[in-house]
């Protein structure tokens, strides 16, 4: 039997090859995705940055720590303390110590001339200077950086590059990449927590990569940010830590390898790699499902067309045992060759995948593949177990094959499926509903997780695949109804032909369906919840005006905000970004965002969706919570840990709806933690004049100097409004890009397949009277047709899934309506058009080539 195994895959390459093409490529992705994703197990051992020639820092701890009944449990705190005068004091009695101030410095070169010079116009600058700071996209002509004293760079170590160090107020030393516009001599405008100022570039230092630093005197940097942020200590590091322990707790010893804590963003990587793996994990998943689906497909669809082969074994005395094992070891054959192909395109690949993930703005600069090759190991034997168990299922159909098959002539598929298919199907799709629905009854933000709007419509496809073969036939009648009763014969024949041959109707439509099924429920389901969140943004923002920062991620000046508050018929309403963490069930810590608002005037600028208490209701012992939390009954008390790390207990004044999970959290100023305002929001009273006070705004804005932007509520609603981030979108790309490829190809070698097996038909259409262009036409027409089946059959499973996201935003309270990729669905439609008439014309038009009569005179 392994010789008639190696004979059949020889003489029938046509029907494997696309089973070859689509495995090979399957575990290729397997293994390159596999190869990425080991490598995102840990980040680079990169050492201490900051702080690199440091012997000993001093500076606040940056975590909250709290014991709990199953250890201690850590969460980073939203702002650190600076370190105590006094502990400073005593400090610098135990060795030589260099103050490090960290402060923001946003800058607008303006030239040795004059002339403007926009700093971060060049992308590579932007990019690598927005990551280092963390701060997220910058103002055009606005770049932050983070300034700090000139004593303290000797601990990274930076050198000068050119120029000199600064001397004396107003001249600074900048670091300067190899995308900088800045050089020694220019003339910088800077705004700084202490106002907008002016510097001349006295000194240049390499970039080193982890940040991109503004130098200055001293002197000049203690009075922009009296406080201190980190202590480098010339002293042994036992006696430092003997005086920090005196002095009470809450301050790191920091030596070794522990300096890295002090450097900007330490956990910036792994944050990063946990990003990474997600993607890659969904992506590996997703390419494995939709090879298994594919291979399976493929078999299935070759088993039927060789019913009458089987039934010859049969009748020369093969065993049902034999015809089974027989496709096994096909799929076998095809399935260890498509897999040492896949091997060695997972491994050439995995660089450029690394790569791409790293231009696409989705993993480090760093990124890279390791040495790991067990990743490798795993795809070759996936592929080979996908190959074998693709073809179990249908080698029981070909056992079953009856000797009188032989006899058989019809090409019409009279059977229906069995029952066992029934119930697996049945199983799979109460799976799928079952998840959802248990979702919306329980936790309707459930339903909204990237978990679950990936993993629903994986069952739905999975359990409306297996009824393909069912759906298939009513679907094509139903489709080409008007098309039948249109002129001319191909109408009709395409209908016929379509549901005359269910299986190879079904087998096409398969991977239409995981085709447009993933892309609309994916990018539909993603650009549903970026649109239910600007909704909420919208909806809950009620002030005329809104004032923000010049930059993303700063603060806006005290005195400035006095000075809106002044403004007549203005009612301002001043937030914090902030941060609180409770302990749930007393063994998580969970943090949650919050904004330290003005109960007094939140009223008047925001309408924030409250289902229990009242915001008036705040106060500086009170706290609004939403759904999400454990404790939601007005009144009652919750421990909370604020963004410092003090712990308070504060009750309960209202509750808000969940919503998509951003109705954070309300305290009062006081609770901040010492966060500053980045954001007014301005209601004009009744009696005033809104352009007045609008210009007055702005009129304050632009005295600051800092670059402070006043937007009206629409404006900031749509700027603030979060939609599909670049990095989702390509990674939403990424997954599908796999799934397309996979499916093309298995369109494109079931019509190469089915349509130079019905040369024989072909040839009777032509001896009956049909030009070739007329065959040809409704070889066409027949496989669109069959991809239209397919399309109607995916949808009404993203129909279904973008329904349950629907639903699960209603319950949640956001009234919101569902966003439909019309144009990205309708264009993968065409495409699988285009390839499936493409696969069926042109092997038919190579087979009509040959005489009609003898070809209708072929056998198999």
């Amino acid at each position: 039997m392994l010789m008639l195994a190696l004979h059949g895959v020889r003489t029938r390459w046509v029907t494997f090859a696309g089973s070859f093409v689509a495995l090979a490529l399957g575990v290729g992705l397997i293994a390159a995705t596999g190869l990425a994703l080991a490598a995102t197990f840990s980040a680079p051992d990169k050492g201490p940055q900051r702080f690199a020639a440091a012997p000993v820092v001093v500076r606040a701890d940056d975590q909250l720590r709290v014991r709990t009944a199953n250890g201690v449990r850590t969460r980073p705190l939203a702002r650190t303390a600076p370190v105590p005068p006094a502990l400073v004091t005593e400090l610098a009695a135990l060795g030589r110590t260099v103050e490090d101030r960290a402060f923001p410095v946003d800058l607008a070169a303006t030239g040795r001339d004059g002339d403007p010079r926009a700093q971060g116009s060049d992308p590579r600058t932007q990019g690598s200077a927005s990551r280092a700071q963390g701060s997220g996209p910058r103002t055009q002509g606005v770049e932050p950086r983070t300034g700090h004293p000139w004593s303290v760079a000797a601990a990274a170590p930076y050198r000068l590059t050119s120029g000199r160090s600064p001397a004396a107020p107003g001249e600074a030393v900048v670091t300067a990449g190899p995308g900088s516009h800045l050089r020694t001599g220019d003339r910088v405008r800077a705004t700084t927590p202490a106002g907008a100022t002016t510097f001349t570039v006295v000194g240049t230092v390499a970039d080193r990569g982890f940040e991109s630093a503004v130098f200055l005197g001293d002197e000049e940097a203690a009075r922009i940010s009296p406080a201190v942020d980190a202590l480098v200590v010339h002293a042994d590091a036992t006696a430092v830590r003997d005086v920090v322990a005196r002095a009470g707790g809450g301050m790191d010893v920091l030596t070794g390898d522990g300096r890295r804590r002090a450097d900007p963003g330490p956990d910036r990587d792994a944050e990063a790699l946990v990003s990474v793996n997600a993607l890659l994990g969904t992506a590996a998943g997703i390419t494995l499902f939709v090879s298994v689906s594919v291979v399976a497909s493929t078999f299935s669809f070759a088993v039927a067309q060789r019913r009458r082969e089987f039934g010859l074994l049969r009748t020369a005395g093969a065993t049902p045992g034999q015809i089974r094992w027989t496709v096994v070891a096909e799929a076998a054959v095809v399935g260890v060759l498509a897999s040492a192909t896949g091997w060695w395109l997972g491994a050439t690949g995995a660089p450029l995948l690394a790569a791409r993930l790293v231009d696409a703005g989705l993993a480090p600069a760093w990124f890279a593949i390791g040495e790991q090759t067990w990743p490798l190991h795993i795809a070759f034997w996936t592929g080979v177990g996908v190959a074998t168990a693709g073809a179990l299922a249908a080698s029981f159909r070909a056992g079953r094959t009856a000797p009188a098959e032989v006899l058989r002539e019809a090409a019409v598929d009279s059977r229906t499926i069995p029952v066992s298919r029934w119930i697996l199907a049945a199983l799979v799709l109460l799976t799928g509903a079952g998840l959802l629905v248990t979702a919306l009854v329980l936790d309707p933000g459930d339903a909204l997780g990237r978990k679950a709007y990936i993993t629903r419509p994986l069952l739905l496809i999975v359990g409306v695949a297996l009824l393909a073969p069912v759906l298939a036939g009513p679907l094509v009648r139903a489709l080409t109804w008007l098309p039948a009763r249109l002129p001319g014969a191909t109408g009709v024949l395409a209908r016929e032909n379509a549901s005359a041959g269910v299986r190879r109707t079904a087998a096409v439509a398969a991977p239409v369906v995981i085709t447009v099924a993933l892309t609309a429920s994916l990018l539909g389901t993603v650009a549903t919840l970026a649109e239910a969140k600007a909704t909420e943004v919208r909806t809950a923002t009620t002030a005329d005006l809104v004032v923000v920062p010049g930059a993303e991620g700063r603060t806006l000046p005290p005195s400035f905000v006095e000075r809106v508050r002044a403004v007549e018929g203005a009612v301002a309403g001043v937030s914090r970004p902030t941060a609180v963490t409770v302990l749930e069930e007393g063994t998580a810590l969970v943090t949650s965002e919050a904004r330290a608002v003005d109960p007094a005037r939140l009223a008047a600028v925001a309408a924030p969706p409250v289902v229990a208490g009242r915001l008036t209701d705040l106060d500086d012992d009170s706290i609004v919570v939403n759904e999400e939390w454990l404790t939601t009954t007005v009144g009652e008390r919750v421990t909370v840990w604020l963004g410092d790390g003090r712990e308070v207990s504060l009750r309960i004044a209202a509750v808000l709806a969940t919503g998509t999970g951003g109705n954070g959290v309300y305290v009062t100023a006081r609770n901040a933690g010492g966060a500053g305002a980045d954001r007014i929001d301005v209601a004009v009273a009744e009696a005033a004049d809104p352009g007045a006070v609008a210009a007055a705004l702005r009129t304050a804005a632009e005295a600051e100097g800092t670059g402070i932007r006043v937007l009206t509520g629409a404006e900031w609603a749509a700027a603030a409004a979060p939609g599909m981030s670049d990095s989702t979108r390509a990674g939403l790309w990424l997954i599908l890009s796999m799934a397309l490829l996979c499916t093309g190809i298995a369109l494109a070698n079931t019509l190469v397949t089915a349509t130079t097996d019905r040369v024989r038909d072909l040839a009777v259409l032509r001896l009956t009277g049909a030009s070739v262009p007329q065959v040809l036409r409704l070889v066409a027409v027949e496989a669109v047709a069959v991809v239209t089946v397919g399309a109607v059959i995916g949808a009404g499973v993203a129909a279904v899934n973008l329904a349950g996201v629907w639903g699960a935003l209603a319950l949640l309270g956001v009234r919101s309506g569902v966003v439909v990729p019309w144009g990205t669905t309708g264009a993968v439609i065409a495409a699988a058009a285009v390839v499936a008439a493409v696969s069926a014309v042109v092997p038919a038009a190579f087979a009509l080539r040959t005489r009609p009569v003898e070809l209708a005179g072929m056998r198999e």
